[in-house]
């Protein structure tokens, strides 16, 4: 077991999960079709909703680059970022994948990454976000702690 004071134990690359489930997605739609109906909107509503993502992970990677610490979740924190998107949420980064990822469900057209969505959640929930939350906490002790009962985890 790793000390998470010197980095996070996270056992997934974040985007993969999401790209997984994707790519899973688009492959039972090949073999069991479970339709989107979301009339002439999938194409305008699902680049819009990635494109929301992508403004969003910007946003965070300005805010943590801005305070000279890392993005990359298998590498210890230098510094605890609390400004920019992290005023409104402690994961803006995985708020924006799920922006991308509901942008990717209307293009896709399926039903699929909405029922595989839980999973998704879960996964990146405990396999990712807890062990990233374990780090900081080790890692800034009270401040981290403050900022926790300051900002929520999502929005």
């Amino acid at each position: 077991m790793r000390d998470p004071a010197i980095r996070p134990r996270t056992l997934i690359p974040p985007p993969l999960v999401y790209a997984v489930a994707l790519f899973a997605a688009w492959w039972l739609q090949g073999r069991l079709p479970l339709p989107l109906d979301s009339g002439g909107l999938a194409l305008p509503l699902g680049w819009g909703l990635i494109g929301v993502g992508l403004a969003g992970f910007t946003w965070a990677l300005t805010a943590i680059w801005g305070r000279h610490t890392t993005v990359n979740p298998y590498k210890a924190a230098s510094n605890l970022v609390t400004q920019g998107p992290f005023r409104h949420s402690r994961n803006p980064i995985y708020v924006s994948d799920w922006f991308v990822y509901a942008g990717a469900t209307l293009l896709l057209k399926t039903v699929w990454p909405l029922l595989l969505a839980p999973l998704v959640f879960l996964v990146m929930r405990y396999l990712v976000i807890a062990h990233e939350e374990q780090h900081l906490e080790v890692r800034f002790g009270d401040e981290y702690r403050d900022y926790k009962t300051r900002v929520r985890r999502w929005l």
